[in-house]
């Protein structure tokens, strides 16, 4: 029987699962990144501009550390520690972070890489 990598496994590797959660996270870090350069312009810095640029950049560290501190203790849960994520799965809104999240694959790469083209857009 062939696996459906369209819906969650009942039960799967809690380790193999928070891996998939680090994976969306340096994904938000990256996204949230690519928003900074198009905020830069010639026309000053004022004030409130700093502080929407200071709040993106405290946005990616903040989606980094926590990358960071679930990849850290995803080390130290045994490959044995099972869960069941297609509750969790379910109330995800976004199709491609909901099959990311429940495919049982690792997924590398960007959701929006860099090679597409400018204008190229998903409407939702």
């Amino acid at each position: 029987m062939q696996k459906d990598h369209n819906q969650p496994h009942a039960e799967e590797s809690l380790p193999d699962v928070l891996m998939r959660v680090v994976t969306e996270l340096h994904d938000v870090a990256y996204l949230i990144e690519r928003i900074e350069p198009q905020l830069m312009s010639d026309d000053g810095a004022g004030a409130d501009r700093i502080m929407v640029l200071q709040g993106i950049d405290l946005a990616v560290q903040k989606a980094r550390g926590l990358a960071e501190f679930i990849d850290t203790i995803t080390a130290s849960i045994p490959d044995t520690c099972l869960v069941d994520v297609t509750t969790a799965v379910s109330l995800v809104k976004l199709a491609d972070m909901k099959k990311a999240l429940g495919s049982g694959i690792l997924r590398h790469g960007h959701s929006q890489p860099l090679t597409k083209a400018a204008g190229d857009f998903e409407a939702f």
